[in-house]
């Protein structure tokens, strides 16, 4: 999967629909950016917006928003419930998927950077991305507002981190920041007490609640108030009654999920829960979940059953669903609620994994170039992993193996993870073929129009190659699983593992036959003898890894 953040930007404007569409629209004009969420408040005159993409479409359709923002927004008559102090107030960066927060932190400062250069908005940076500890918290760098911002920036002590640093009364300044994820998460209770689901939000929120004997709270030497931490880092919570359901509530903001992820808040609101005579009957997730943190909450209900969780994620998902009862008060469709899921949905990509097996046949027997047999190599050694991941997980299940459960279960986990990498190497290799249709296409009418397309062919061909050998590499990888399986898998189930054995050759071997076909055309010779070289190696390792299986295989069959 690619690098995937969400942006969420708050624009000073809640009323005028007019001027949030044209900052919205500027936002969806740029490929690769998918817009989840447009929530406008006429109280606040604010709206949060919500997109996600790849870092680079992403820093493009905030740097588009923020210069309509400045154009359209005037914060001399701006009025709002909310703090503020700029047109385009703040602008977090989220990270989402295959991304660290260390990488977030470089596009936030980016994001700044062409901020300043090519809008000319400052601002300053705060959260993961603040340069100093006391810019750290954004009501810190936000004390007083705009009405404050012409007297703040004339201290040298708050020169802005990016732009020009000087007042700009109709546009004020901009916050970039980079935060881990927010999740709203509720905890549905059978009660109907705002008083007693207090009681166990301060019981697990990290806040706490105020400590006190006899009724009376306690002080520290200069008098203030002594709080008692809640159980649970990264939590803010509270109770309250909602009358559409006739229920009390946990309402819980998680701020870092990889701290406390919502399966731990989950149970251990359950345990606080019947620690004071009450049930938890279900919860439900306010905006979208990272497709991980479902996968994480799957994995973990299925350890507590002591069962494999190397299962599909449709399985995990379905598991952490009824597990934490998450569609108890509305429908929770993984396709809209998980953030991963719903920017699939919304985009064009006609994917080959995507069609039925029967349609996928058919596909590739027509006129179409793809899929050819780079991913027909790729299904193969899919469908080796598949198939050793089936032997792990009824391994895992067999009736008198109960202690070695885990054992298999790892197994299966390290099978999933080979077969749907290299499931998605299936279309990869079809995208690397048509990159390199495109560069023919490239013009050739002047000499330095030909020098550009030939070394445009000779980047897309490397490419084309890069991916054969990828299936080839983790092809091979799968004999690991494979011949674990062999030795100590369930007995009944060694024909499933033979027929794995020859799969991943086959996606072995195909592989390296699709590497050896772009070779002709390369110039760097050097390149090619090293690859060739790679590619040789892993084939030969693939023809004894099966060897060895099938000698297993059939002293046991």
């Amino acid at each position: 999967m690619s690098q995937l953040i969400e942006c969420v930007p708050n624009f000073s404007e809640g009323i005028d629909v007019a001027v949030i569409k044209q900052i919205t629209d500027a936002i969806e004009a740029v490929d690769g950016v998918t817009l989840l969420d447009v929530d406008p408040g006429a109280d606040t005159n604010r709206t949060v917006v919500t997109f996600v993409g790849a870092p680079e479409p992403v820093i493009e359709a905030a740097v588009r928003a923020a210069a309509n923002a400045k154009e359209l927004i005037d914060m001399r008559t701006h009025t709002g419930a909310h703090p503020r102090f700029g047109a385009m107030d703040v602008c977090p960066l989220v990270p989402v998927a295959n991304i660290t927060m260390d990488e977030v932190v470089s596009y936030a400062h980016r994001l700044a950077e062409r901020l300043g250069q090519e809008v000319g908005i400052s601002g300053f940076l705060y959260e993961y991305a603040a340069k100093t500890a006391e810019r750290r918290n954004l009501a810190t760098c936000r004390a007083g507002e705009y009405e404050a911002l012409r007297e703040r920036l004339s201290d040298p002590a708050w020169k802005t981190d990016f732009g020009p640093g000087t007042f700009d009364p109709a546009y004020g300044v901009t916050a970039v920041g980079a935060r881990d994820f927010l999740v709203a998460y509720n905890v549905n209770l059978n009660t109907t007490s705002t008083r007693r689901a207090n009681a166990i939000a301060f019981d697990v929120r990290e806040k706490g609640r105020v400590k006190t004997i006899d009724g009376t709270a306690v002080l520290d030497k200069q008098g203030n108030k002594v709080w008692q931490p809640g159980s649970l880092k990264c939590v803010k919570g509270i109770g309250w009654f909602i009358e559409e359901y006739g229920i009390a509530q946990i309402s819980m903001n998680l701020t870092n999920i990889s701290v406390t992820p919502v399966h731990v808040a989950f149970d251990e609101c359950c345990e606080r829960a019947r620690a004071r005579g009450i049930r938890v009957t279900g919860s439900e997730v306010v905006g979208l979940v990272p497709l991980a943190s479902m996968l994480e909450a799957g994995k973990y209900f299925l350890r507590k059953q002591q069962r494999s969780v190397g299962v599909s994620d449709a399985e995990l998902i379905k598991i952490a669903l009824k597990s934490m009862g998450l569609d108890e008060l509305k429908v929770f469709n993984p396709q809209e609620k998980i953030i991963e899921y719903a920017v699939a949905s919304r985009s064009n990509a006609n994917r080959l994994v995507d069609k039925t097996l029967e349609a996928f046949v058919y596909e590739t027997a027509s006129e179409s170039p793809t899929p050819g047999g780079g991913s027909i190599s790729a299904i193969m050694g899919s469908l080796a992993a598949a198939l050793a991941t089936m032997v792990a997980n009824l391994s895992a299940h067999k009736r008198g193996w109960d202690d070695r459960w885990e054992e298999f279960s790892d197994w299966a986990e390290k099978g999933k993870a080979l077969h749907d990498e290299i499931l998605s190497l299936v279309d990869a290799d079809a995208d690397a073929f048509k990159k390199v249709m495109q560069t023919y296409g490239l013009p050739k009418d002047s000499e330095a129009d030909q020098a550009a397309r030939h070394q445009a062919i000779q980047e897309a061909t490397k490419g084309a190659i890069e991916v054969p050998l990828r299936i080839m590499q983790r092809s091979l990888d799968c004999f690991e699983v494979i011949r674990a399986m062999a030795e100590s898998g369930l007995p009944a189930s060694q024909s499933d593992v033979g027929v794995a054995a020859l799969a991943a050759r086959a996606g072995v071997m195909g592989g390296f036959l699709n590497v050896k076909v772009n070779m002709k055309d390369l110039d760097d010779h050097t390149w090619v003898d090293e690859k060739l070289a790679e590619g040789q190696r892993l084939q030969d390792a693939a023809i004894a890894a099966e060897k060895a299986v099938l000698e297993i295989v059939g002293d046991k069959i």
